[in-house]
């Protein structure tokens, strides 16, 4: 039989360790086994206001980026002759916009047209809860990335993302499920 005081001696040793091997575990899991995959699909941009966007609806009326505060806002830039890379940046964020459920209310999107011409009835009628805007050319200078990629802007005017021209539908949308959730505001 212990001694009492060697006996309290290992109880005390036992709690110690015990307590300290949660922290040692995370240590080792976090300096020693890399994450897997990014936390998110699309680029995140310094958190800055988004540059000044205007320009004009296809209606005639004037539009302004700031006129859209209040939503989660998916702006895609792109010629008037919508070719197939347009297509597919419509299209993906179209769908990813479908797949937040209940919660797509809270997105907007918004298409700045570049270029001469007007875009064809046939794909402004694909996509009838965006917004057509002839960009001012100008503006579309001060954006991040160019005009190359596609943008969310929050609600409350700030650049958030930025993802690739040619966009993978659930990376976008998981990107947005997990912003909305996340987000009270919007």
């Amino acid at each position: 039989m212990a001694a009492p005081g060697k006996r309290s001696t290992r109880t005390l040793w036992l709690i110690l360790a015990v307590c300290a091997a949660p922290l040692v575990a995370s240590y080792t899991a976090y300096y020693l086994m890399p994450a897997r995959e990014p936390a998110s699909y699309g680029e995140l941009l310094p958190t800055q206001p988004a540059p000044p966007l205007a320009g004009t609806r296809a209606d005639g009326t004037a539009w302004t980026l700031d006129g859209e505060k209040g939503h989660w806002t998916i702006v895609v830039v792109a010629p008037a002759a919508c070719d197939d890379s347009c297509a597919a940046r419509l299209y993906a964020t179209r769908q990813a916009r479908t797949m937040q459920g209940r919660e797509h209310e809270r997105l907007a999107r918004v298409w700045l047209v570049t270029g001469d011409g007007a875009p064809s009835a046939a794909r402004t009628g694909e996509h009838p809860d965006i917004a057509v805007v002839r960009a001012d050319p100008r503006s579309l200078d001060r954006m991040p990335r160019g005009s190359d990629a596609i943008y969310l802007v929050d609600p409350l005017g700030n650049q958030v993302l930025a993802w690739p021209s040619n966009p993978d539908v659930r990376g976008v949308a998981r990107d947005l499920s997990r912003l909305l959730k996340a987000s009270r505001i919007g």
